[in-house]
């Protein structure tokens, strides 16, 4: 792997001011021009030239930085109308919530063109998705289980695959699909350029990279683990569940500018709880997604939230990674991640673009250890804030916060049997059936009737 020279792309940043620097095609421009986008982020500015010569690329960037577009400019700057069928550029990401994401823009900038984007992703029909892509397309979004259960059907001849691109690649790893990733970047044997996209550089990424990847060179738009500067961070020391349940109620009632809160938690049935608990008062103004959350609900509540019908959002790590959602004011860490990375990437759904962002932890006691990593990780230290006198101190701790008792597994000893006292007889003093004379077999048949 190759890392770019700074020269490079020093000059190209003070030359390039906005997107009309790009020499975009007509249609994309106006597309960009439609949406008010008008100034490329540091990873769309630094990624475009690289994957418009062809090269292998790996971009390392935050979360909310701009990768999808990072890609998508070059990829349709490149593209050409073919009569072929089959798909000549496939985008892989981990969760169904991005797929929707990504398929939409795609279909918001190429308008114009004669370009068909079609996404596909699990919990919807195989055979209705084979069939859309037998009609034809151009660009195929997917997670990768049911882009390689498309490619075993024999639907989606991954052959034909000019550019790929996998997003979110961490993620992807961390949530267990190396197995169909590999799978899939083997069936893909022909001649292709491909962009891997992630938040941070792992041995695990490296390993896909050096054994698929042809020469690529790494594009950074900031430093793997250094915080985004636009995102103001804040910790409270919090004891237990239900004195985070009082400090985040309290800050709730307290923070008028709490207009769009992401409040995230570590696990699915955390996110249930922290809902329980605050459902009642709040009522429609908050809500909760995770991964065991039906597929309607997560649309719907990810669309209320995007178009602020929903100012309050309780979530696990899925959304930190899979969704991308614009104009959050403040995320709130009801636990912390033993993983710097998802802090990163939880912190990095506030302070998009050129706004300000507000992350706010409460750290228990036994969380700690784990806080001190992510601050060594990230070079830096949050602001402690004194826990407010008017949050109670709860003393009652959930199960799940109990110490655990480990125990010895150890076998009682069974006491000796006394053939005397037991209760089984021994065959030899078992008392034998007396075997009958031939006389009086013949008088017992005779008494049952038998002859």
């Amino acid at each position: 792997m190759q890392r770019p020279q700074e020269g490079h792309y020093i000059y190209k940043e003070k030359s390039i001011v906005s997107f009309n620097d790009f020499n975009l095609p007509k249609a994309l421009q106006q597309a960009l021009d439609e949406k008010g986008i008008t100034h490329p982020t540091l990873i769309q500015l630094r990624s475009f030239p690289v994957i418009m010569s062809g090269r292998d690329v790996m971009g390392i960037a935050q979360t909310g930085t701009g990768k999808t577009l990072a890609y998508l400019l070059p990829l349709l700057k490149m593209w050409k109308f073919s009569k072929d069928r089959h798909p000549q550029i496939m985008i892989i990401v981990p969760t169904r919530e991005l797929v929707v994401q990504v398929t939409e823009a795609c279909k918001e900038l190429t308008t114009m063109m004669n370009c068909i984007t079609i996404g596909v992703h699990g919990g919807a029909n195989l055979n209705k998705q084979a069939m859309e892509i037998l009609q034809g397309l151009d660009i195929i979004v997917g997670t990768p289980g049911r882009l390689l259960d498309l490619a075993y059907h024999g639907t989606l001849q991954l052959r034909h695959i000019k550019k790929m691109v996998i997003d979110e690649v961490d993620e992807m790893l961390d949530q267990g699909f190396r197995p169909q990733l590999q799978a899939i970047l083997d069936l893909a044997s022909g001649k292709r350029q491909n962009l891997m996209f992630s938040a941070t550089m792992s041995e695990d990424v490296e390993n896909i990279i050096e054994a698929y990847f042809e020469h690529p060179e790494i594009v950074e738009a900031a430093p793997s683990g250094t915080p985004l500067s636009n995102i103001s961070q804040l910790w409270y020391p919090s004891v237990n569940f239900n004195t985070k349940i009082n400090l985040l109620n309290w800050l709730m009632h307290q923070h008028q500018d709490f207009k769009k809160v992401v409040i995230f938690t570590g696990s699915k049935a955390f996110a249930d709880k922290v809902y329980e608990k605050l459902s009642s008062e709040w009522g429609d103004n908050i809500d909760v997604i995770h991964g065991s959350k039906s597929q309607n609900h997560r649309f719907a509540v990810v669309k209320d939230f995007q178009e602020d019908r929903l100012p309050f959002l309780i979530a696990s790590d899925i959304i930190a990674r899979g969704i991308d959602i614009s104009g959050v004011s403040h995320v709130i860490n009801f636990d912390i991640p033993e993983d710097p990375g998802n802090y990163l990437h939880r912190i990095g759904r506030t302070g998009r673009a050129d706004k300000e962002g507000i992350a706010i932890s409460f750290v228990g006691d036994r969380e700690k250890d784990s806080f001190d990593n992510i601050c060594a990780f990230m070079h830096c230290i949050p602001e402690k804030c004194d826990l407010p006198s008017e949050v109670t101190v709860s003393n009652e701790w959930i199960i799940e916060e109990l110490p655990v008792i480990k125990m010895k597994n150890q076998l009682a000893k069974i006491p000796a049997i006394d053939p005397g006292k037991s209760a089984f007889q021994d065959k030899k003093i078992r008392p034998q059936k007396k075997q009958m004379t031939g006389s009086q077999k013949k008088k017992s048949k005779l008494k049952k009737g038998k002859k």
